[in-house]
């Protein structure tokens, strides 16, 4: 019979993201039954894995494990074994791999993907930057953006534009307001801009509840609300047309989001961005050829 219930313990010696995305990606096909996660992270020392093996005694099932150093990995594979729980160490195939290929052996130091290095504080600078750049702050500085992200309200600018910062993507974004002038310094098509868009509805739904965490239990003052043009559902649809012909007009590409988490919203603006510097690249390599 299929399990209801499953302890899948997930054992790193840093963060734990490449685990917590591995079964985030694994475990939602799985549908009939309850999955209970138990995150253990930063695991570094034998005091530290000591407490993550009583864990797994009192609470048996499945471990997926990131630990590099040899005797906590041995540590953890000798109580898996005694418990009859299969344990995976999910980076070995592609450590590996890689070693087989580059023909050296790997180093066993863990967290290294997280050093203060160049890549680090350039992840730092872009959340700044998002920071500063937030729903139409500091024009002046759109230049240095490596892209911008335009929309009507509510239609996750911001979320993800700081995702894009976690890669280290200098993101700003404009909102789109009928009746307002349209975003200036954009006109120069020297940094890429992106329109986001989704369905009414959804629209809808997603401002009625930003404005139910606003007006908090004042009925009076939410139902103020719901009778302005914000949640009408016709100048909801008036407001999406007239942002998606400003897109067209200006030749911005329009990401829909309606259906779209941020992460999958952020790889097709990266997949955007990377078209836009191609054609860049394109075009001033058929210049230079008529110059030439």
């Amino acid at each position: 019979m299929p399990l209801e219930r499953m302890n899948l313990h997930l054992v790193s010696d840093a963060t734990g993201e490449t685990l917590n995305a591995i079964a985030r990606a694994t475990t939602v096909q799985f549908e009939h039954v309850q999955i209970v996660h138990h995150r253990w992270s930063l695991i570094r020392t034998r005091f530290q894995l000591h407490r993550v093996l009583e864990g797994i005694e009192a609470e048996p099932g499945p471990v997926l494990s990131t630990l590099v150093d040899r005797a906590l990995r041995s540590d953890l594979d000798a109580t898996c074994q005694r418990l009859g729980v299969p344990l995976v160490n999910v980076l070995d195939p592609v450590m590996n791999l890689l070693q087989d290929y580059i023909g050296e052996q790997a180093g066993a130091r863990p967290g290294r993907q997280y050093v203060l290095n160049s890549d680090y504080f350039q992840r730092i600078d872009a959340m700044h930057y998002v920071l500063a750049h937030d729903d139409g702050q500091a024009q002046a500085g759109l230049a240095e953006a490596d892209v911008v992200m335009v929309g009507v309200s509510r239609s996750s600018k911001t979320p993800t534009c700081f995702y894009l910062a976690n890669r280290g993507i200098k993101a700003a974004n404009i909102p789109l307001v009928p009746n307002l002038p349209e975003p200036e310094g954009l006109e120069t098509g020297g940094v890429p801009v992106i329109g986001l868009t989704l369905e009414p509805k959804a629209l809808i739904e997603i401002r009625r509840h930003r404005l139910r965490l606003i007006g908090g239990a004042d009925a009076g003052a939410l139902a103020r609300h719901n009778s302005t043009d914000y949640v009408d559902e016709e100048s909801v649809k008036a407001e999406l047309l007239w942002a998606r012909r400003l897109c067209t007009r200006r030749g911005w590409p329009v990401i829909d989001v309606t259906r779209r988490s941020i992460e999958e919203t952020a790889a097709t603006v990266l997949q955007l961005m990377e078209a836009w510097h191609a054609r860049r690249a394109k075009a001033a390599g058929a210049a230079a050829a008529r110059g030439a």
